[in-house]
């Protein structure tokens, strides 16, 4: 398994960024890059705990669907997304969203993730993934961001 943390300051009230941050339309701009959509479940506006959404996209040169799950929902402080089906035999997602003391938001994200097909899927995390899946969480968070400040 495993895990990285990515910690984004943003000139923004948690809640806003808090709800941005589960905004269908804002998570399929931040990935526009490898052409993702939801395609099932909620496909547009703000999820909520309990909501699943299905993502397709493509990323290295296949086309990839992960089925996930809001699991724990506390606004504005956090949320955690799951995998309930898809290309990883674990993924686990919190977001964490504390206000500094500008009343900014510092947004934190934990991933936990394991690839599947044993020590196969142990190579391609350290060898492809473990650089990949942090470049994906810093261009979604850059974005994020970005939306956050622009809006205030």
């Amino acid at each position: 398994m495993t895990r990285f943390e990515v910690t984004t300051a943003i000139a923004a009230p948690p809640h806003r960024v808090f709800d941005i941050s589960l905004e269908v339309e804002v998570h399929t701009a931040s990935m526009a890059g490898s052409s993702e959509q939801a395609i099932d479940g909620v496909l547009t506006g703000g999820m909520k705990l309990g909501d699943t959404v299905t993502w397709r996209a493509k990323h290295f040169g296949l086309y990839w669907r992960m089925t996930s799950l809001i699991s724990a929902y506390d606004p504005p402080g956090y949320f955690v997304d799951e995998q309930l089906k898809g290309p990883f035999k674990h993924w686990h997602h919190v977001h964490h969203f504390d206000p500094d003391a500008d009343g900014a938001t510092i947004m934190r994200d934990i991933i936990d993730f394991t690839a599947p097909f044993g020590p196969a899927g142990t190579i391609a995390e350290r060898t492809v993934l473990n650089w990949h899946m942090p470049r994906l969480i810093h261009a979604r968070n850059a974005h994020v961001k970005a939306v956050a400040e622009s809006a205030r």
